[in-house]
């Protein structure tokens, strides 16, 4: 019999999220405040920024044994594969040592057609970890990225205490469903964790499958949350949504740094644009799924010769973001520009092409990760630490 020590979890438990909702079974992680929240225009978002992509429960501790109990909401898609279970990763003074699932929970449908949402009541489940190592350390479980997740109890078999502050650095990042994990096996392989492990920072991520939108209220968001580096990685979104045209696209662009810098003016602040996906480098959006193969993949609907007319393809925008920068940058010299073919260019897609034609799959989130580690943090890049 283990003899158990009950934990609230509540914000000092836990890392990467901008609020904690209370609910009627424990907590919920929001990625968004709650004023942002309030400006949703659809469901969709909403599902998206409480999917904990990033966010984990961290703490100090001599237990081998933990359990934590959640309240899981699963997506699924008629017509597409079956979503993978939801993976809790362990981490112990930051190393994976431990990887489950957990059964039960909620059942979200999804139409990718028509964006209707139907959820299916479930119970919850646990996710339990033994055998771990004596002695006192650093724990973290990091939450599924794909899943809503409401938690309910942390269990251990000895004390716990909040992670004390490493002086770590804490990089907030923003951008699409690429950022946000897409078909990345587990919560610590999608691209942002694998680069924030390499450069030696705390994460908070940012990336909102298919809502890498420019809105205002996730710019007033990246404003008023305390970081020491920011990126933004924007574009695909906006040709996949067929959202905006040219003329209204450099002015948003602008609107967004200018909010951004309203708040937080020295901090260095990266822009990315994105990576390659052949099926929108030339032709504009909106993007429609298409289930005719063996599996869900994505088509572009627009004409290139639209691109006349100001309609937006990846190639307009990484030329735009590039202009734009390097204008704002003669008076703001922490500001910085990534082409996001650096991360995954033309080779990248011969050896790892995208699944689904839109999303890299786990092996290219970990190449995506390792190279943006080596431009950010390396001894020149935008987030070398004696830049701060």
């Amino acid at each position: 019999m283990t003899d158990w020590i009950t934990t609230p979890v509540d914000a000092r438990v836990l890392r990467g999220a901008l609020d904690v909702e209370a609910t009627e079974h424990g907590v919920l992680p929001h990625r968004l405040p709650a004023r942002a929240r309030r400006q949703f225009p659809d469901g969709y978002l909403a599902m998206v920024e409480a999917q904990p992509s990033g966010v984990r429960v961290a703490f100090r501790t001599g237990a081998t044994a933990v359990e934590l109990d959640v309240l899981a909401t699963k997506t699924v898609y008629p017509g597409a594969p079956a979503t993978p279970e939801g993976l809790y990763d362990l981490v112990v003074d930051g190393r994976l040592t431990g990887r489950t699932t957990v059964t039960g929970g909620n059942v979200r449908t999804v139409d990718m057609t028509t964006g209707s949402m139907e959820t299916t009541p479930g119970p919850p489940g646990t996710a339990r970890f033994s055998g771990l190592p004596a002695g006192a350390k650093d724990v973290e479980i990091w939450l599924p990225h794909r899943e809503t997740v409401e938690l309910i109890a942390l269990r251990t078999d000895a004390p716990v205490e909040p992670l004390p502050d490493r002086g770590r650095r804490v990089w907030l990042h923003h951008g699409s469903s690429i950022s946000h994990g897409s078909n990345a096996a587990g919560p610590t392989e999608i691209w942002p964790a694998v680069a924030a492990a390499r450069g030696g920072v705390e994460l908070v991520n940012l990336g909102l499958g298919g809502n890498a939108l420019l809105d205002p209220f996730v710019a007033r968001a990246l404003r008023d949350t305390p970081a020491d580096l920011i990126s933004i990685k924007i574009g695909i979104n906006l040709v996949n949504t067929d959202l905006m045209r040219l003329r209204a696209f450099v002015p948003a662009v602008h609107g967004f740094l200018d909010t951004i810098r309203e708040g937080r003016p020295e901090v260095p602040l990266l822009v990315v644009s994105p990576i390659l996906c052949p099926i929108q480098e030339d032709t504009p959006g909106p993007l429609t799924p298409d289930f005719s193969g063996r599996q869900l993949s994505f088509r572009a609907l627009g004409d290139p010769a639209e691109r006349a007319l100001g309609k937006l393809t990846l190639n307009v925008i990484r030329e735009e973001l590039a202009r734009i920068t390097a204008q704002r940058a003669a008076e703001d010299p922490n500001l910085h520009y990534l082409d996001g073919r650096t991360l995954y260019g033309e080779a990248d897609f011969a050896e790892l092409p995208l699944p689904d034609a839109l999303h890299p799959d786990t092996a290219a989130h970990r190449r995506i990760g390792e190279r943006f580690a080596e431009h950010a943090f390396h001894a020149k890049g935008a987030f070398a630490a004696d830049n701060d």
